[in-house]
């Protein structure tokens, strides 16, 4: 095994890193991701995407965060930073590849798993999925309210949504509960951030009383 993961190592190490040359061929990944987390997610789509396994191993790596929020002893055993690199390259080539996963994801995992960055896996696949949605022309849009929204209000929302985003694009609704807001609704999507919420309408109630002046119209 020892040998196995020397021989690994020096090819494999350098992913995630700015000088691998992987990354110059930004045309091949639908958006531009940064940071460590982002260089691994790019270096996964790339080869996924070679491999045409793009959606098994987007399903894969869900299934694989799934798992580690039921299980705390698993959760404890990818972040652990005493575990040898060794010993964790062992574990999940053995209980993945007994699983069915894919050749990328398993040895992707092997990658982060010599690295010491299995702990990051769960914001890599997000950042995978946010390449893979790119991909097929999906724009996620996060809508935060104190109830789940209802069948009609969930559809007249991402109409209004497919609208301002235009043809080409597909809308896909993300619900989140937060009772904080008070009320209304927060919609999320790319870098836009629209706040309809109560709590805002209060807040901005509030400086207005304080400061009629320099507040704005609410």
């Amino acid at each position: 095994m020892a040998n196995r993961l020397r021989i690994l190592a020096p090819r494999l190490a350098s992913i995630g890193g700015s000088g691998n040359p992987i990354f110059a061929a930004a045309s091949e990944v639908p958006l531009s991701l940064y940071g460590g987390t982002g260089n691994y997610a790019s270096a996964l789509f790339i080869s996924a995407s070679k491999a045409k396994v793009l959606d098994k191993v987007e399903s894969e790596l869900a299934n694989i965060v799934q798992a580690t929020k039921k299980s705390t002893v698993f959760t404890q055993f990818m972040k652990d930073l005493s575990v040898p690199a060794e010993t964790k390259v062992k574990a999940v080539q053995e209980i993945f590849s007994e699983a069915g996963f894919s050749d990328v994801t398993n040895n992707f995992l092997a990658v982060l798993a010599v690295n010491g960055r299995l702990r990051y896996l769960e914001r890599i696949a997000q950042r995978f999925t946010d390449l893979t949605m790119a991909h097929r022309g999906e724009v996620r849009a996060v809508v935060t309210s104190v109830a789940p929204l209802g069948p009609a209000e969930e559809k007249d929302l991402k109409e209004a949504l497919q609208y301002i985003l235009g043809e080409g694009k597909t809308v896909k609704l993300e619900q989140k509960i937060d009772l904080s807001i008070l009320g209304g609704l927060v919609v999320q999507y790319g870098e836009k951030l629209f706040d309809f919420s109560i709590k805002r309408r209060a807040k901005e109630m509030e400086k207005f009383l304080r400061d009629p002046a320099n507040a704005s119209i609410f």
